[in-house]
């Protein structure tokens, strides 16, 4: 189990490196964003591949930053009656939710993802807007994404299991959306 757990460290740091791209992508997008509408209003000149290049910022930070979200425990649940678990329980819901749900989802999005993306990149395929950019840039970000969700969610089963096993001291604090 010790080398499990450094096996979870090492995805932890590596789904770390992609939450750094992840928030200069927004921070990429709200620059590009402002200056465009500036741009716009000013000098009266828009841009359809600087609007295209604005989503596909977006789309590198939602897909790149949604490992480090299930990694923070900031992932949205599906609460019921999760809160009223105790500690244990818990962890072992997460577990289960994780091999069930989590893998499998993650792993046929992104296996699915693929043929589409080759099919893209093989084809070249743009943007039907004039001045638009080619499209496989975004659509990689979803086996990507799909890709590192997967990998911190194997990270996320170790961590839990050594948690059960008293190996592994956790965050499981959970605090219940306001309704």
């Amino acid at each position: 189990m010790k080398h499990l757990l450094a096996l979870a460290r090492r995805i932890d740091a590596f789904t770390d490196r992609f939450a750094v791209v992840a928030k200069w992508a927004i921070l990429a997008a709200c620059a590009i964003s402002a200056v465009n509408a500036l741009v716009r209003y000013t000098l009266n000149y828009g841009s359809n591949a600087i609007l295209e290049v604005q989503w596909y910022l977006f789309a590198v930070c939602v897909m790149f930053g949604a490992a480090q979200v299930l990694r923070v425990n900031e992932h949205v649940r599906v609460d019921i009656f999760y809160g009223l678990y105790p500690t244990r329980a818990k962890v072992v819901v997460d577990l289960l939710g994780l091999c069930f749900f989590l893998l499998p989802m993650t792993l046929y999005i992104g296996y699915m993802a693929m043929p589409l993306l080759i099919k893209m990149i093989e084809s070249q395929e743009m943007s039907g807007n004039a001045g638009g950019l080619i499209r496989w840039p975004a659509m990689l970000t979803i086996p990507l994404g799909m890709g590192l969700v997967a990998l911190q969610g194997v990270s996320e089963i170790i961590k839990r299991l050594g948690w059960l096993m008293h190996l592994h001291e956790m965050d499981t604090h959970y605090e219940r959306p306001l309704q």
